[in-house]
């Protein structure tokens, strides 16, 4: 049984001229432990999806699972203890708290939940340290570079052992050099977490990272296989 299911999934928007649906009865399955790339046009609602995926917006119609929790079956307050509990977001936009070092925008999420003082910074420190940054994680986003802001970002999302990451365009705002280290980060984290992934983006060299690539048209998904000659590093 796939780790990540949604079977018949309808989003719509309301606009000015009226309706308009950008998922018509999407499926996907990913197996635990797949990395897997949503790869399409702008607009088409890749975005969308893994809001959707992630339980921050609700949808019209369809059904989606994770693990053995139904989102579309929970009430908000249930939806946002799920998300806290078992899925980790990197954004494109770091999203990251102004006002907070490297260290207290990681801890975050755990101060949240309530974990205990001792633990919350072990797990931030030991993450921090992991993704290179031990050394930077007195400073504020505003002192950090863009690549360093993200893997700030990474560290967070995993903070709270999430059995789901989501990853929307993650190094869309980074120039190559900093993309080519974010992407390989993130594969390697995929693993050492044991983590199942699903990653919008635009960029080929981290699609072909992924285990699997899914192209969003016309608001379904077509699978492909990797791209003839290409290398994943695991």
């Amino acid at each position: 049984m796939p780790f990540v299911e949604a079977r018949g999934l309808v989003k719509a928007y309301r606009t000015a001229t009226g309706r308009v649906e950008v998922l018509h009865g999407l499926d996907l399955a990913v197996e635990q432990g797949e990395m897997v790339a949503i790869v399409g046009a702008s607009g088409v609602g890749k975005s969308t999806l893994l809001h959707l995926l992630g339980g921050l917006d609700p949808f019209d119609a369809g059904t989606i699972r994770i693990g053995d929790a139904l989102i579309d079956q929970m009430d908000d307050a249930a939806r946002v203890r799920f998300r806290n509990r078992h899925v980790g977001f990197v954004f494109q936009f770091h999203h990251l708290l102004p006002e907070f070092t490297a260290f207290e925008n990681v801890e975050m999420p755990l101060r949240i939940a309530g974990l205990p003082s001792t633990e919350r910074q072990d797990r931030a420190r030991a993450l921090l340290d992991r993704v290179g940054l031990v050394d930077r994680m007195g400073h504020r986003p505003g002192a950090l570079s863009g690549g360093e802001q993200q893997r700030v970002a990474v560290a967070r999302a995993l903070v709270g052992h999430p059995s789901l990451l989501l990853a929307d365009e993650p190094t869309g705002n980074l120039d190559e050099a900093t993309a080519g280290e974010l992407q390989q980060l993130i594969r390697t984290m995929h693993r050492e977490h044991g983590l199942t992934s699903i990653i919008v983006t635009h960029n080929p060299v981290l699609a072909a990272l992924c285990d699997r690539i899914e192209r969003l048209e016309v608001g379904r998904l077509v699978s492909n296989r990797l791209p003839e000659g290409s290398v994943r590093t695991t």
